[in-house]
């Protein structure tokens, strides 16, 4: 494993290393340290604005530079992101299609401390049910670096949600990985059950692997980096060769990778039971960022023992 970065520290880098293009914009709604839109802000003042603590106002001012020829992008928070300008998002970027690309920081239980009024448990459900919307969680630095360079040659709307704690770098050591949106990664191959994560939950199931290695089970881990839209072709494959799947996210169950797994498996015909680790429809609360992992049964151990009981129900 590689050393360890933040995913919003490795897309702060990312936009100002990919950002010399001088069509792309950046907004930031007062949180450029915390973003990290400040390496951005330093290389390209002149294409940088700081919109204070007024999120919606942002988002619009964004969807007119896109509307004029701009690749934008608005940061805050994830729960900002995601929540108090949904409107905006929804209306007046996506429905008529606008090239902004909306960076949700900060989500998840791992928000920590700041409790559950910032935890973002509920944005990759509300982005990825709006039509037309791509929706990308990626899971470390180096993966974090290569959407980042995706998104900003995709035209029209995106959704990229990063994380405030370092991770360790699992995906550059992958042999021959490669980042494509829409396309997941199969990290570790196996036969007897299938992990499919997002987020810091891959490298938990990665954890989850090497005990259920030692069980003498062998877990294929995918790590599904892109939501929306899902690679069905991939979770159709790890149904039919494994015959169970377990869906790991920092998210609720309910809306997010678990719910966008279970989509296809029902439309598909490759039925596999399908186990769900995750935040189970309540809110988070204050705390130290892996000790509410813990708390709320998001471990190696626990999705060790969700893969245990989802091949148990073959």
């Amino acid at each position: 494993m590689g050393e360890q970065i933040s995913t919003r520290a490795a897309y702060g880098m990312a936009l100002a290393e990919f950002g010399g293009n001088e069509n792309i914009y950046v907004f930031d709604a007062d949180l450029k340290s915390c973003t990290m839109t400040q390496y951005f802000a330093e290389k390209y003042p002149d294409r940088f604005f700081n919109m204070g603590i007024a999120e919606a106002n942002m988002v619009d001012v964004a969807a007119g530079f896109a509307a004029c020829g701009a690749t934008a992008l608005v940061n805050t928070f994830a729960i900002f992101a995601s929540g108090r300008v949904y409107d905006q998002v929804r209306n007046d970027v996506v429905y008529p299609g606008l090239n902004v690309k909306v960076v949700g920081s900060h989500a998840g239980l791992t928000v920590g401390e700041d409790g559950a009024t910032h935890q973002a448990l509920e944005d990759i459900s509300l982005m990825r049910t709006i039509p037309g919307m791509t929706v990308v969680v990626p899971c470390d630095g180096y993966e974090t670096r290569l959407a980042t360079k995706a998104i900003l040659e995709k035209k029209g709307p995106c959704y990229l949600r990063t994380g405030r704690c370092k991770l360790d770098v699992v995906t550059e050591q992958t042999e021959s990985y490669k980042f494509e949106i829409g396309k997941g990664v199969t990290l570790t191959d196996g036969n007897d059950v299938s992990i499919i994560a997002c987020g810091l939950m891959v490298q938990e199931s990665l954890k989850a692997q090497k005990l259920l290695e030692a069980d003498g089970i062998h877990a294929r881990v995918i790590d599904m980096h892109t939501i929306k839209p899902i690679d069905r072709e991939l979770v159709i494959k790890a149904a039919k060769e494994t015959g169970a799947i377990v869906t790991c996210e920092e998210h609720n169950i309910i809306g997010g990778l678990g719910s966008a797994v279970s989509e296809v498996l029902v439309t598909s015909d490759a039925y596999a039971p399908q186990e769900f680790v995750g935040v189970h429809d309540v809110f988070g609360h204050s705390g130290p960022a892996f000790e509410l992992l813990a708390h709320y049964g998001l471990t190696p151990a626990d999705i060790a023992a969700a893969a245990k009981k989802a091949i148990s129900r073959k």
